[in-house]
């Protein structure tokens, strides 16, 4: 059969949708930066495992359409082992040798000044669970996802109001960018609370004996312990410890990943109404209508499936980035993260997934680079993690920031003594309330 010519409005058609790519696929890359190995896996691994169940979503439905040209979407993963120079390698293998167009970190020791100039220099989109991490000098690094330490102020106040009877509190925590922001907000929550807290211990990220640290913590007879924003490793050693003590008050964390063990390895009864900031993601409360996550339930599921036993507090988080960032990309019809971040803020509010936020914290962090709103606190009911409400980050801002920034000063934490924190080897020295 021969071949009819094509016209020349076919010939032009054609020549249009090949030089604009319209109908075509291309790859568009994502950087994955955080450390893989190491006690920190646990805040990284499952974050990474949820991306790609995010991503092979994605591309199963015809890739990311950004103007008229679809692009499959890849994961670049780097391992910074959380040690700062491997994250400064990182950073730049996958900004000039991958050619990633958003950065996706946990943050905390992996962000060093030299990590910031390398975003600030190529204006590449980054994204860190740690508010803590911004300052003005580095304007493309945002905090879309998570607002550690902040959000741990809403557990403290519910757990206050729930039980009035709470009158004293210990606090233990490592010494590292996740643990010391935490314990200013431990501080500044337990305060605002009417909380006494009888004692402070630091302890440094190598530890493997928490029974002297618990012992510490339990002369004072407190009503509350709070292992604050410890490492899952340490969670679990910390409360088994203080099951073994026989411990008979409120268990109080920022993270409680694998809670399951934990109750198999005390009892349901020793575990019951340890309060904690992270649900599971077949909580019914997250099928209601400020939710901004698309089908949790059926995102755990498939999670669970894939990946058991392994669901933790960030399993959710990155993928909630990814959503973010996909708006903004299809909103700014390209993926160049400078256009991506203006899109991303226009308005001063955004899509978070557990409703709507505001772009905030210049007097925190000194730029508007984080999305704060509502935050779930969660308590183990018969067995299940289970929201008991959302607590408004802003709320308790508005009437509690002098008591935050205070302790956040005590500790040289504000974005603008960050210099002064890197120069120093022993940022704090107080390890008890008394010496305050």
């Amino acid at each position: 059969m021969a071949v009819r010519p094509k016209s020349a409005v076919q010939s032009a058609l054609s020549v249009a949708m090949r030089d604009f790519g319209l109908g075509s696929s291309t790859v568009l890359k994502i950087g994955f930066l955080a450390p893989l190995t190491g006690p920190l896996k646990a805040w990284a691994v499952p974050g990474l495992n949820g991306s790609l169940i995010w991503i092979e979503r994605i591309n199963a439905s015809g890739g990311l359409k950004v103007g008229g040209r679809r692009y499959m979407l890849e994961l670049v993963q780097y391992d910074t082992m959380y040690e700062p120079e491997r994250a400064l390698q990182g950073a730049k293998s996958l900004i000039v040798d991958a050619g990633v167009k958003l950065v996706l970190m946990i943050g905390g020791n992996d962000i060093t000044s030299d990590v910031r100039r390398i975003f600030k220099q190529h204006r590449m989109l980054a994204a860190t669970l740690l508010p803590s991490d911004l300052s003005p000098d580095s304007p493309t690094l945002v905090a879309p996802s998570e607002v550690h330490p902040i959000y741990n102020v809403t557990g403290v106040e519910w757990l206050k109001r729930s039980d009035p009877s709470i009158k004293t509190a210990a606090l233990c925590a490592q010494r590292d960018l996740l643990g010391l922001p935490s314990i200013a907000t431990y501080r500044a929550a337990f305060e605002a609370a009417g909380i006494e807290l009888l004692a402070e211990r630091l302890f440094e990220p190598e530890t493997t004996d928490f029974g002297p640290i618990v012992d510490e913590m339990m002369a004072g007879n407190p009503d509350v312990l709070c292992w604050d924003t410890a490492y899952e490793p340490f969670v679990h050693a910390l409360t088994i410890e203080a099951f073994k003590r026989g411990y008979k008050g409120r268990l109080l964390s920022c993270t409680c990943d694998n809670y399951p063990e934990l109750i198999r390895r005390t009892s349901p009864e020793f575990m019951e109404g340890f309060v904690f900031q992270f649900p599971d993601f077949d909580d019914p409360r997250l099928n209601e209508g400020h939710i901004n996550f698309e089908d949790p339930h059926a995102f755990y599921d498939e999670f669970c499936r894939r990946f058991p036993g392994t669901w933790s507090a960030v399993s959710w988080e990155y993928a909630s980035t990814l959503e973010l960032w996909k708006s903004a990309v299809q909103r700014a019809r390209t993926f160049e993260p400078f256009s991506v971040l203006a899109a991303m803020k226009v308005g001063g509010v955004g899509p978070h997934a557990f409703g709507e936020a505001r772009w905030w914290g210049k007097e925190l962090f000194g730029i508007d680079n984080a999305l704060v709103g509502d935050w779930p606190v969660v308590a183990i009911v018969n067995g299940r993690a289970r929201i008991q409400e959302f607590g408004s980050i802003a709320d308790w801002w508005s009437k509690h920031r002098a008591i935050l920034i205070k302790h956040l000063r005590s500790l040289n934490l504000m974005w603008d003594q960050r210099e002064h924190l890197a120069a120093s080897a022993e940022p704090v020295e107080r390890l008890t309330a008394q010496d305050s």
